[in-house]
């Protein structure tokens, strides 16, 4: 497996009443293949990033490459695709013209064009709207038109800005399962979405911005277990409950049986041979998740002394110092 992006010390600046740093020193690496979640909160620099990537703005210090070409490079731009979050197209085309328009654009034959628009507008939910002019579409219809058009190219990476917002709950699940199958056809899909939950359920690996640095990075199924595991013991003299309080900071009585909680596989067998030393009864050791929601808010919250999502003197301190 390749590697489809790979950033080293990426940093954006603006001047505006002052310097911002948009982005500061990112290092970035994204495997081929996978479903890679880039999430922070408004302004931490993901939008920054990504116009960085595809060329569009031009870094104030370090390097980046997509799928071995120089960010922004053409052959790149030729196998990577984008979609805003607020993409704006020609209204008075139809959806159909929309996708043979950009079809054109990416040189494709007329014969080839014209089985692609059908299959993608398939794809996407939308075949029966292909007549109807993009004014008449509602918003989840505009987003359902956009996938298709980032994908008329057929490209090897695709890069989506919250690609389910304003999608009712069933072009919702249609939209992530789409996602999944772009992974499954071997495509990189570089994912920048509010939506934790399916963040959670698509993405292989992720990171977490804030004030344009990365915080946090990692497989979701790490960063959410975090080697927290709940053990569930009987039979223990007070002795043993206190060896174990002592290891896990506490222990909690629960119908008649005793439940703590550790944090890492050493603690883990500890306690269990503690347990078991003590001629105890093991009912049972649980590994505790989080939900990537709790990661992210306990990650932002983590981010700096002081500092406050929220609090609008404290971002123009932080953003201006």
């Amino acid at each position: 497996m390749g590697v489809a992006i790979k950033a080293e010390g990426l940093t954006k600046r603006f001047y505006q009443r002052g310097e911002v740093v948009a982005v500061d020193q990112l290092d970035l690496e994204v495997m081929e293949g996978e479903i890679f979640g880039f999430l922070g909160p408004n302004g931490a620099g993901k939008t920054t990033t990504i116009k960085m990537l595809l060329g569009l703005i031009f870094p104030d210090a370090g390097r980046a490459e997509v799928l071995g070409f120089p960010a922004g490079a053409q052959e790149m731009r030729r196998v990577v695709s984008y979609l805003p979050e607020n993409p704006y197209f020609y209204d008075y085309l139809t959806g159909g013209e929309l996708l043979d328009f950009y079809g054109r654009l990416f040189g494709l034959p007329s014969a080839e064009r014209k089985k692609r628009v059908d299959q993608l507008l398939d794809l996407v939910g939308l075949r029966n709207d292909k007549a109807k002019q993009l004014k008449q579409y509602s918003k989840g219809m505009m987003q359902r038109v956009g996938i298709a058009q980032a994908l008329i190219n057929d490209p090897k990476m695709l890069i989506f800005d919250e690609p389910t917002s304003g999608l009712d709950p069933v072009a919702h699940i249609e939209i992530r399962n789409l996602i999944e199958s772009l992974r499954d056809q071997g495509k990189t899909v570089f994912l920048s979405s509010h939506q934790l939950s399916d963040v959670e359920l698509v993405c292989d690996r992720i990171c977490i911005l804030n004030f344009g640095k990365m915080v946090k990075a990692g497989s979701v199924g790490e960063l959410t277990s975090q080697g927290r595991t709940e053990i569930t013991a009987k039979g223990l003299s007070s002795d043993t409950r206190e060896k174990l309080a002592k290891l896990a900071g506490s222990v909690v009585e629960r119908e008649g049986a005793v439940v703590v909680t550790v944090t890492d596989e050493a603690s883990l067998n500890t306690a269990v041979d503690m347990i078991r030393a003590a001629s105890g009864v093991l009912i049972s050791a649980i590994p505790l998740r989080r939900s990537l929601e709790e990661v992210f808010v306990e990650t932002i919250g983590l981010a700096g002394p002081g500092r406050r999502i929220g609090t609008m003197n404290t971002l123009t301190q932080d953003r201006t110092a």
